[in-house]
């Protein structure tokens, strides 16, 4: 990695902030007065920095974010992955609804830095893992979140397998996806909608509907 203190970068390129959807939440995030905001792939390349989804509060994220924090039952006291973190937003939200403890992953290495820098903006405390864990088996927690996995069709197939594997194992998945294309809703339960502010810069809407589903046990 090219960026000798990835921390001091998120701090100097970002802006703390409250999340729309979530205001609960502040988040380390891009804007259009960021520094990071406006920069190229090119740009962010000769950097060594892959592009930051951690320094954006996806659509699908906020909604399962909301969901958790408006139904605590359903992480309080208990253990949560939030797969694919980025920010960290959905895992922030466990630890506030209060989960006993919550890994954060993602296979960005930078995602420590900004699950780390974020939690601690939200005054809470969370693990973090850039291993990929689709190469092994699901970890034994009672809940995974995973919001915003449905981008392309290979990775939405093995992490769907992935999450059905978790979920014949016993753990609770939840998904918040504000359905893209290949997002589908079979096999799932439908737990809560929501409109979601985000920018034309990131998405083709200004407000996006998000759902948010439960896996089901019989999903094959």
């Amino acid at each position: 990695m090219a960026i000798a203190d990835p921390s001091a970068f998120i701090l100097a390129n970002t802006r703390l902030q409250a999340v729309p959807h979530t205001p609960e939440i502040r988040l380390w995030l891009a804007d259009e007065i960021t520094p990071i905001w406006r920069m190229t792939e090119e740009e962010l390349g000769e950097l060594g920095l892959p592009p930051p989804f951690w320094a954006f509060a996806w659509s699908g994220g906020q909604g399962l974010a909301r969901w958790l924090l408006d139904t605590p039952d359903e992480v309080a006291g208990k253990s949560v992955l939030d797969f694919a973190t980025g920010s960290g937003l959905v895992g922030i939200a466990a630890m506030k609804a209060g989960a006993t403890r919550v890994l954060c992953a993602d296979i960005d290495p930078f995602c420590g830095a900004a699950v780390a820098l974020n939690a601690q903006a939200n005054g809470v405390a969370v693990a973090f893992t850039d291993t990929d864990l689709l190469d092994v088996d699901p970890p034994e927690v009672d809940v995974i979140c995973a919001g915003d996995v449905c981008y392309e069709k290979p990775m939405t197939d093995r992490v769907m397998d992935w999450l059905r594997q978790a979920r014949r194992q016993g753990s609770r998945v939840l998904i918040g996806d504000p359905h893209r294309t290949y997002f589908r809703a079979e096999g799932l339960s439908f737990l809560a909608e929501y409109q979601v502010p985000t920018t034309r810069e990131l998405e083709d809407f200004a407000i996006k509907r998000c759902s948010v589903f439960s896996l089901d046990a019989t999903s094959s």
